[in-house]
């Protein structure tokens, strides 16, 4: 089923990205560091602002700003979704790339394997209340989860730069109201 959710208008929007049937994929620091990197470089080339993030096994929540949002989502995950195939057959995990061939949407004819699922569910903020909301969602994802006991210890979130204001994984971008 093809995603309902869209980018209607230009704003500050909380966004999902997630691995085909819920794979875990993020659980080492190599296939990680495919995700930090491509969000830098959107960053940097792209002019996607990332105001709050966090990675979890198969997938993950941003809130973002961009006037071109749905193009550098589309880039990013099609970027992503290459090189984590790649480091799946370097390390030789092919029961892993099997899945995502077996699990691929009949209509993605373009390629073999499918490693995200359609979409990004973008939802809008509105207010500061929402964006706070929102904020306290995607950092304690890995709480939840049972990963770590205090949000600030998960190495992939931007927890630790608003908890206790040192540096991330990835940039967090200043929020302007």
């Amino acid at each position: 089923m093809r995603s309902s959710y869209k980018v209607g208008q230009e704003g500050l929007y909380f966004i999902t990205s997630t691995i085909i049937e819920w794979i875990p994929v993020f659980t080492s620091e190599k296939y990680f560091k495919i995700i930090t990197d491509s969000l830098t470089y959107c960053q940097l080339d792209k002019q996607l602002k990332i105001f709050t993030y966090v990675i979890m096994d198969n997938h993950l929540h941003l809130i973002v700003y961009s006037d071109n949002l749905s193009n550098i989502m589309k880039d990013f995950k099609r970027h992503t979704a290459n090189k984590i195939l790649l480091q799946l057959k370097e390390d030789k995990k092919e029961w892993l790339i099997n899945q995502f061939h077996f699990y691929k949407k009949a209509h993605k004819t373009e390629s073999e394997h499918q490693i995200w699922q359609e979409g990004f569910h973008p939802q809008i903020i509105y207010t500061d209340y929402i964006f706070k909301q929102k904020v306290d969602y995607i950092h304690m994802n890995p709480v939840r989860k049972g990963y770590v006991t205090e949000p600030q210890h998960w190495r992939y979130s931007s927890a630790r730069y608003y908890i206790q204001q040192l540096d991330c994984e990835i940039k967090v971008d200043e929020m302007e109201w």
